[in-house]
């Protein structure tokens, strides 16, 4: 990734208010790259590190468009966007998820991530999809079944090697640990993960344009009615692909314009990176006033007398 002299700029901060008086406060880093890999705006330190989490999903996807693995199964785009997904365990998503394993011909008792509380099958975890398109892979790459979450395993190395690729960066660089669903998770700088979705928006790929297309189409399969990820695609149709990553990420592309924006919250609060989002969607045009009043409604205004308040912007460098 190419860096200009200066890599940090303030960061932002969430305010919780509560009839207009402050009562928390949440500090928030957000960098915008292209997709050569250039930071152009930031707040915060574009260098600073975290856990990608479920961003990374989209990414791991390239698992199944790049090995033949959706033409040997007849998968579906709902099929790869529950792949994508972090999922709310609906039954039309569970279904999804079963109708992957079922044309893999393979039993949803293989699946390694945890059973909810509460639920009676790995199908209902919101990871299951992603699992599901990994073991398809498995199964028709011929490789094991039953230890494909081991780092060693040849889908894990697949994915890294993806990943790696599109970074510029060697395989071996990337800090690696379980997330937790049992899956490899990496540690990235914040300028990676937006130039990942950078790329991914960019339209010159077609595997990732395929999982773009999959996403935006189907965007109750990546996360479900009510979530930030499926009302913002809904939202901005064919503009905007979003994945949402536990711990305060939150990642977006612009579609056909290669640039990608990735979001974390420093104590790792969910509603402070959609409050963040909102705003920072707004301040650069990615969303109309309408839609970001309506997300405002949905994501900022918390209560009957609490809402958030973002301060701060992003700067370029």
């Amino acid at each position: 990734m190419t860096m200009g002299k200066r890599t940090q700029a303030t960061a932002l901060e969430v305010r919780l208010l509560r009839e207009g008086i402050i009562e928390s406060r949440h500090i928030v880093q957000a960098v915008v790259c292209d997709d050569r890999g250039r930071v152009l705006t930031v707040a915060g330190n574009s260098e600073t590190a975290a856990f990608i989490r479920s961003a990374l999903k989209p990414f791991q996807a390239l698992a199944v468009t790049t090995t033949g693995t959706l033409e040997r199964y007849d998968l579906s785009d709902r099929d790869l966007a529950i792949i994508t997904s972090s999922h709310k365990g609906s039954i039309d998503q569970v279904r999804q998820v079963f109708n992957i394993l079922w044309r893999a011909d393979l039993d949803p008792t293989i699946l390694q991530c945890p059973t909810p509380e509460g639920k009676h099958s790995p199908l209902e975890y919101n990871c299951s999809g992603k699992h599901a398109g990994m073991l398809a892979v498995c199964q028709q790459r011929r490789w094991p079944l039953n230890n494909y979450l081991d780092r060693k395993h040849p889908i894990q190395q697949l994915i890294l090697g993806k990943v790696a690729e599109l970074l510029r960066m060697p395989a071996a660089e990337f800090i690696n640990a379980h997330d937790d669903c049992g899956a490899p998770t990496y540690v990235m700088q914040l300028g990676h993960m937006a130039s990942l979705y950078a790329l991914l928006a960019s339209s010159t790929n077609l595997d990732m344009e395929r999982i773009v297309r999959a996403m935006t189409h189907h965007p109750a399969m990546v996360a479900g009615d009510g979530e930030f990820d499926t009302e913002l695609m809904r939202l901005t149709p064919g503009e905007l692909v979003s994945k949402s990553g536990a711990e305060g990420v939150q990642c977006i592309g612009r579609l056909g314009e290669g640039l990608g924006l990735a979001i974390k919250v420093m104590d790792g609060t969910k509603r402070a990176k959609h409050a963040v989002a909102i705003h920072l969607l707004k301040q650069m045009g990615w969303i109309s006033p309408s839609a970001a009043e309506s997300l405002s409604e949905k994501f900022a205004t918390l209560g009957k007398y609490t809402r958030l308040e973002v301060i701060g912007e992003l700067s370029f460098l």
